[in-house]
């Protein structure tokens, strides 16, 4: 059975608050706006559909991983005719993290409308909201066709609320990167830092370690504690995420 069927198309009263946003928003009138709604239903909140069956947004939010991935790749191809292939996936992959997500989901508001148990809204750490905004951008294919959903992200929502040049300078953040690794494949990252005693009355001097899972990956030092923490980061870099 198609689960989409299972989903009015008719207007209801109860809908045009989510006519109202998706206005504001994304500068759409939805064919389908129960496509909308689905897409905001967390699995914590998931709906029964008979035969103990239940429905949420995650098959939309696997729908719309992959038209963000297609839309941000075809924006910076064009943002950067002379770029290479390395730098065009690095700041796609910027572009495309579940920080970024999570900022985007929330510049839209969608803390405020999602359906969600409200102990999932605390142990996501917020992910929940960047989950629903992919899944948002499925629903949109879906019921508006890829043209339609290029054209909002790009036009609508990537060129008011992600900067393209900050990202580019977050490239060259290695510690950021590999928290958002641990962040993504679910693994403890930790950076234990220090000031050298023996370095302190010549001049500062600081020492990093990097662990992940409590296993040491990285280490690095430096005048700064921030300096110390980047090397250490781009050294556990090259060996998590290469």
């Amino acid at each position: 059975m198609n689960l989409l069927r299972l989903f009015r198309r008719r207007p209801a009263p109860g809908d045009r608050p989510y006519y109202a946003w998706l206005k504001r928003c994304l500068g759409i009138v939805p064919d389908n706006v129960e496509l909308y709604k689905l897409a905001l239903v967390h699995r914590s909140a998931s709906v029964e559909v008979g035969e103990g069956r239940t429905v949420n947004n995650e098959r939309l939010e696997f729908l719309g991983d992959a038209v963000i991935e297609t839309v941000v790749s075809e924006l910076l191809f064009i943002e950067y005719p002379e770029a290479n292939e390395g730098f065009l996936s690095k700041l796609r992959s910027r572009m495309v993290s579940r920080e970024t997500l999570n900022r985007v989901a929330l510049d839209l508001g969608l803390n405020e409308i999602i359906v969600a148990h409200p102990s999932s809204l605390v142990a996501s750490r917020h992910n929940i909201y960047g989950d629903a905004f992919e899944a948002l951008a499925g629903a949109l294919y879906l019921d508006q066709g890829y043209e339609v959903a290029n054209r909002v992200l790009i036009d609508r929502i990537f060129s008011e609320h992600v900067d393209l040049e900050a990202l580019e300078q977050t490239e060259k953040d290695f510690k950021s990167r590999v928290i958002e690794w641990g962040q993504k494949h679910h693994r403890t990252v930790v950076f234990r830092s220090c000031e050298c005693a023996d370095h302190v009355e010549l001049a500062p001097h600081f020492e990093s370690e990097l662990l992940v899972d409590g296993e040491r990956v990285g280490y690095g030092d430096g005048r700064s504690k921030k300096e110390a923490e980047q090397v250490a980061a781009r050294q556990a870099y090259e060996t998590l995420c290469r």
